[in-house]
């Protein structure tokens, strides 16, 4: 940190003490993310991104965003593919409240419902859901616990047709595990299983990373461009999509991870918050008494001008929120400390929203199955 005699000294001597953070960008599988950092670096965030369109609603604590990128120019503008993405944001799922997450399912229904007929998928097409991820690691474990959950009819469509009843139609699925345990790149396990099944449509659910805390256990991401297996941690495999598969293919990602850079990020603007605030009432907090501590929103409302983030941080304090957290990032890469992190309570989580979207997911799929009689259709 430079303090104003250094910082003077330095000028000076004519050296720059502009911060060259582009090596290393923050990355994000979440195309709202994305696009909120895109509309912070332009000069007039009011006017929106070029060929990007979003819709947005808040209903009962849930926060629903449809993101329709409609050109190369808003490809380069959020830096995903073009394509329709869906995002809901629950922030008190991390409360652990079976009546918001039934409501949180009932949302997902509805929305789904509404996507598949957004993206063009028909009523009666035939369904491969495909669970990434290595069910052994609880964070990455999201996509089998779905397919565990999610109700299956191929079988009977093909051994028993007469006896189907309507508002049912064809669904498989599989979670072929990842190559450390099975030898066998993902995707070439569902190019067989496509070849020999055929069906219409895929749908792959997954684990994803995220750029904010705030995002981590508490979003639900739905797009139509694929999905890279393991890209959550960095390590994209051969992708799963239309040009690859030749049908469409579905991503549904939940982020449960973020990088040490992130947390480091959002940590340090907690504490500048924290401080702020302090400053700037009349009562000190006390952290014993829990009515009179900061809230996460509180925190994130404090409005901090450039001038005290520099002199509380010196030259850091000047950034941007991007370029901070590229930094960290810089610092953090060739020590091999930017570690990949969970929140502890990530099992129970990964269960619930496992079911949360596997019960959705049966209810949009089949007209017969509605939130009021899933349990009754679930594994």
């Amino acid at each position: 940190m430079f303090d104003a005699n250094e910082q003077e000294q330095l000028n000076k001597q004519g050296q720059s003490t502009q911060l060259d953070t582009g090596r290393f960008p923050v990355r994000t599988d979440l195309a709202r993310e994305a696009h909120d950092m895109a509309v912070q670096e332009q000069e007039s965030p009011e006017e929106g991104l070029p060929g990007v369109r979003i819709q947005e609603e808040e209903e009962e604590g849930v926060v629903t965003s449809w993101i329709y990128v409609e050109s190369e120019e808003g490809e380069k503008a959020i830096g995903k593919a073009q394509g329709t993405y869906l995002t809901l944001e629950v922030p008190g799922l991390r409360s652990q409240d079976s009546m918001l997450q039934e409501r949180v399912m009932k949302k997902f229904t509805q929305e789904f419902e509404r996507y598949l007929g957004e993206v063009g998928i028909d009523p009666n097409a035939s369904v491969l859901i495909v669970g990434l991820g290595n069910q052994s690691v609880t964070a990455d474990a999201l996509g089998p616990n779905v397919v565990k959950q999610s109700m299956v009819t191929r079988h009977l469509f093909q051994l028993m047709p007469d006896q189907v009843a309507e508002g049912y139609r064809p669904v498989s699925a599989i979670a072929p595990g990842v190559l450390g345990t099975t030898g066998i790149e993902t995707s070439e396990v569902i190019f067989g299983v496509v070849e020999r099944t055929k069906p219409d449509v895929i749908i792959a659910v997954d684990s994803l990373a995220s750029r904010a805390l705030s995002r981590v256990n508490t979003t639900i991401q739905v797009s139509d461009v694929g999905i890279f297996p393991g890209s959550g941690v960095g390590n994209k495999r051969l992708p799963l999509n239309q040009d690859t598969l030749g049908i469409p293919v579905i991503a549904i990602g939940i982020p449960t991870v973020v990088d040490a850079a992130t947390i480091a990020h959002d940590t340090a603007e907690y504490v500048l918050a924290h401080i702020h605030r302090e400053m700037n009432q009349e009562k000190p907090t006390n952290p014993l008494d829990p009515m009179n501590r900061a809230s996460v929103k509180e925190l994130h409302s404090q409005e901090i001008s450039p001038e005290s983030r520099q002199h509380m941080m010196g030259i850091v304090g000047g950034l941007e929120a991007d370029e901070k957290q590229q930094l960290i990032q810089e610092v953090l890469e060739p020590l091999g400390q930017n570690l990949i992190v969970t929140p502890k309570e990530v099992d129970a989580f990964i269960g619930d929203m496992g079911k949360v979207v596997a019960l959705g997911m049966n209810c949009a799929l089949h007209d017969a199955v509605t939130p009021e009689n899933v349990s009754s259709h679930s594994n």
